[in-house]
């Protein structure tokens, strides 16, 4: 219950901080479509491209003051344009897996592109994250703000969708995401997340068995062998999933077969309002990362499928290089009626908040 009152403080200072910090954005021509963008304010720096609105890096200080870039990314455009990690990416129009890439709406039934063992994964073959985004506008170390327009039976996902996503950095330790979406003409499913890659020693360090990470979660979506959720809901107590209070991620690995790829369903009062979600701690740079959103669940995913990939500034991302935290409503929802719906009707208006917070301790 504590961390509810806070929660609503980031959530303010999110929506009315937005246009009151004010510094350079950076923009680099990569050719005549797909830009760089770069928000600094002297304690944290991001950069952005509208390549899928994808976010390419986080400059943080450690507890002596040393900067470090603590997301996984490629060292060029061109490694986002053929990845299959989702590094970084604006994942939509529906996020996480759909079963069977299929789903009824309305009487009505919707075949995907099933990119995934039959399954539809992150939106299909062409999501958000590998499209080209117009970039709306920005204010000096305040904001970058995309748009993209996606058509009726883009990806087999039924009528037109105006998708909105603003990057901005908050006073000075501070990173939101505020991502939105309006269907135009017909009900549809909507689900967008953010895939960054965490690595809060720094993005080319190693594995991240010793980071300790806490999760405002008690229950999880379990799924099949195929990473589909059964429709159950079940709680996480006395297994490798349980971390109601801080612990290691190394510490029960040994207990799963291949590592955390799971759907969380957050502890929080489902009012729309932002809820902490996860605090994560890496011991030796001190850094520490604190996650708040609206949304339901979020997926813990420690990079299980990464594989000596090669990353910036000649680092080679071994498998466990990174964690990922994707806030989002849950996987499949189209297909399990007990989940919270993902459907959102004409007229009105789909809205994803996210909030980082970074510190160091000594």
């Amino acid at each position: 219950m504590a961390s509810k009152a806070p929660s609503m403080v980031y959530f303010f200072v999110l929506i009315g901080l937005t246009l009151l910090f004010s510094n350079n954005v950076y923009a680099t021509d990569y050719d005549n479509y797909i830009n760089v963008y770069e928000l600094t304010n002297g304690k944290i720096s991001i950069k952005v491209t509208n390549y899928g609105a994808t976010l390419l890096s986080v400059i943080v200080p450690d507890r002596n003051g040393k900067l470090d870039d603590v997301v996984l990314g490629y060292p060029t455009i061109d490694g986002y344009k053929n990845d299959s990690t989702y590094f970084g990416g604006l994942i939509g129009r529906v996020a996480n897996r759909i079963g069977g890439a299929k789903f009824t709406l309305n009487g009505v039934g919707y075949t995907l592109p099933a990119n995934d063992h039959g399954n539809t994964l992150h939106g299909g073959t062409r999501g958000f994250s590998d499209v080209i985004w117009e970039v709306t506008g920005y204010e000096k170390n305040s904001h970058v703000s995309l748009h993209y327009h996606s058509y009726d039976g883009e990806q087999g996902f039924p009528g037109a969708v105006d998708v909105y996503v603003t990057y901005m950095i908050i006073g000075g330790n501070r990173l939101g995401l505020k991502m939105e979406a309006t269907p135009l003409d017909k009900a549809t499913p909507i689900n967008l997340a953010s895939h960054s890659y965490w690595n809060l020693a720094g993005h080319g360090s190693g594995d991240i068995f010793s980071h300790d990470i806490q999760l405002f979660a008690s229950k999880i979506t379990p799924v099949d062998d195929k990473l589909i959720p059964t429709g159950q809901i079940v709680p996480v107590q006395g297994t490798p999933y349980d971390f109601l209070q801080s612990r290691s991620i190394g510490g029960k690995f040994n207990e799963l077969p291949s590592g955390y790829d799971i759907n969380y369903v957050v502890d929080y009062v489902p009012n729309g309002h932002v809820h902490k979600v996860a605090v994560v701690q890496e011991p030796i740079s001190g850094r520490k990362m604190e996650l708040w959103s609206n949304k339901p669940g979020v997926q813990f995913y420690t990079s299980n499928m990464l594989n000596d990939t090669l990353g910036k500034d000649g680092a080679t991302y071994h498998r466990y290089g990174g964690l990922a935290l994707e806030t989002q409503g849950f996987p499949d929802s189209v297909n399990h009626p007990n989940f919270p719906s993902q459907i959102v009707n004409p007229g009105e208006n789909y809205l994803h908040v996210m909030v980082y917070r970074f510190t160091a301790h000594h």
